[in-house]
């Protein structure tokens, strides 16, 4: 019974850990404490393992170091830096800024508010990281207009979940630095390699909601005129954007032909998007109204947070920064935009950095109990029996990535990303490169699966977050006056449904077509077309084709012509034809080696 005990240690440890966490503890201390109890027993066990338990005392002496590893790892330091910039924009009221410019431009249309919520979701995604902070800003922001104009309640609540939810994918989302870190990528191509996905899932969102505006076109009604405050002026929003991608166009020509072309792009952008801000801003300021009310706030809500999508996002891209630079520039960018909307005082600051703290505290503790966790559960080999399980699914790489999927799928009803990430991945990375997976590839699809975890009821923390934001029971509408109904639980849970199925879409569709996420790897060169050609050298007898035998210049053709005296005889025929006898002199004239 021991034997068979001992030489099962790998299953029975992880089964016991999936006990810990269904009994409520907290996943840090389930992790270490799983760990450490099992150590214990592997250690009494080894003798009886027949070699597959490694477990022995002073195998705990490693443990400060693996600590410090941990403690000391720079990637993972992007984590604060994200998470403290995403706090300090929420709280600089950007997402009520960019949800009433942009519901603003789209109000005309039927379902015009899910429009801008999408938008805005994607936005913040793409400066802020943290779905907390996405979901928060937008359900206290977008649900009571929403409902003030008549928008169904699951629709509503669907839409601004899942549009919190895409900070998950969405670089430079928390996620995947942490999936980056944990199958040993660069977090730079992690997040190019998700960019596309990111981009297809929020168009699909849009989609969705143009379908329900057809199929159910009262759920969604269009804002009425009066509630239109900036007036239209989409023709002169049109002009502005036609004469800044004029000034693209031009100026990258330009750079082209006189500077470096690889830059050209992204630097006629900037000057083109900061000619726009400007003419935009000093139209405003001196009352010129070249451009109407409803384009000089888009240009002037919409701008900075691209600027700081290209400070954060572009120079990570491009090789200036790392991402964990990155984020201390998006760090610095965040209170320099707060600071411009006057809203940057310490109240923010303080509130910020309690958050990015409790954050981060709370991703080390998993990471430290992981790392006592996987010290056991490699010492009893456990990541050789989960590799064997599941390298030996039927249907190769396409088999291993579905039971995978749904796996994870399911796991994320009681588990989130974080500790999906800590516990789950490094199990999963020695397979899926065992089978030849690309582990950037393999990564993108577990974000998309690990951003259910957020979404399915009942355990999605995104439902939660809504939840404690809207409203619980009826109140007056502070605008038109009406007794509003609150919005119930189930609101929220039915219409999260719809975009659960979209995207487990969407991981079906990544991994139908790799090239999604493939492109980081840039172009792919041919080996059949590289062509290598050699200058020609006079020395060398006209290049390669010219070379012969060692002989003299002016030997017969096919010699080799480097100035060396011939192999053989002197005056022996270079041709063949008589037999070579040694030289006197050997190799280049030197005398022969004595006995």
């Amino acid at each position: 019974m021991m034997e068979l005990i001992a030489q099962n240690m790998a299953p029975i440890m992880f089964i016991s850990l999936i006990g810990f966490l269904l009994l409520g503890y907290p996943v840090a201390f389930a992790l270490a404490a799983n760990g450490l109890v099992f150590f214990i027993i592997g250690v009494e066990l080894a003798p009886l393992s027949n070699g597959t338990i490694n477990l022995s005392w002073p195998l705990l002496n490693a443990m400060p170091e693996r600590f410090w590893g941990v403690l000391s790892n720079e990637t993972l330091l992007a984590i604060p830096f994200f998470t403290f910039m995403g706090i300090v924009l929420e709280k600089s009221g950007m997402a009520e800024d960019l949800l009433d410019t942009i519901g603003q431009l789209f109000g005309p249309v039927r379902g015009g508010l899910a429009y801008a919520v999408i938008i805005v979701g994607a936005l913040l995604a793409a400066t802020t990281g943290v779905v907390a902070a996405s979901v928060i800003a937008m359900g206290l922001i977008s649900l009571p207009i929403m409902l003030r104009y008549g928008y169904d309640r699951r629709i509503a609540s669907g839409v601004i979940a899942a549009s919190g939810t895409l900070a998950q994918i969405i670089p430079p989302s928390l996620v995947l630095i942490v999936l980056a870190d944990q199958l040993g990528r660069s977090v730079g191509d992690m997040y190019k390699g998700a960019m596309i996905p990111g981009l297809v899932l929020t168009s699909i969102y849009l989609g969705y909601v143009a379908l329900m505006s057809v199929l159910r076109p009262h759920s969604m009604p269009a804002l009425p005129k009066e509630a239109r405050t900036l007036g239209s002026g989409v023709t002169s929003l049109v002009v502005a954007l036609s004469t800044g991608l004029a000034l693209f166009y031009g100026a990258e020509k330009y750079l082209e032909a006189n500077h470096n072309p690889k830059d050209a792009g992204i630097l006629a952008a900037a000057l083109a998007v900061l000619v726009i801000y400007a003419a935009a801003v000093l139209d405003k300021a001196l009352k010129i109204n070249a451009m109407s009310r409803l384009a000089q706030q888009v240009v002037i809500v919409l701008i900075p947070p691209l600027a700081l999508i290209f400070l954060v996002l572009g120079t990570i891209f491009l090789g200036v920064a790392t991402p964990t630079e990155g984020g201390a520039m998006g760090a610095v960018g965040a209170l320099i935009l707060s600071g411009m909307k006057r809203r940057l005082n310490y109240g923010v600051v303080r509130d910020a950095l309690a958050a990015t703290t409790r954050l981060s505290a709370f991703v080390m503790f998993i990471l430290l109990g992981a790392r006592v966790f996987s010290l056991t559960f490699y010492g009893v080999n456990g990541h050789l029996w989960v590799e064997h399980l599941l390298v030996s699914l039927p249907g190769g790489e396409m088999g291993f990535l579905i039971v995978v999927s749904l796996l994870v799928f399911f796991l994320a009803f009681f588990l989130d990303f974080f500790e999906l990430a800590f516990i789950i991945v490094p199990l999963l990375a020695p397979a899926a490169e065992k089978l030849g997976i690309d582990l950037i590839w393999f990564g993108v699809i577990l974000g998309v699966n690990m951003q259910t975890s957020f979404m399915h009821p009942p355990f999605g923390f995104a439902l939660f977050f809504l939840r404690s934001v809207a409203p619980k029971s009826a109140y007056i509408d502070k605008v038109t006056g009406k007794l509003t109904d609150p919005v119930k639980t189930s609101h929220i849970y039915w219409g999260a449904v719809p975009f659960v199925f979209i995207q487990i879409i969407m991981i079906g569709i990544v991994i139908a077509f790799p090239g999604m996420v493939m492109h980081y790897k840039g172009k792919v060169v041919d080996p059949s077309t590289i062509e290598l050609k050699l200058p020609e050298m006079p020395g060398l007898g006209g290049g390669l084709g010219g070379l012969g035998g060692l002989g003299a210049p002016g030997s017969a053709p096919g010699g080799m012509g480097l100035g060396l005296p011939p192999i053989g005889a002197p005056g022996a025929p270079a041709g063949g034809g008589a037999p070579i006898v040694p030289a006197p002199m050997g190799l280049g004239g030197l005398p022969p080696a004595s006995n």
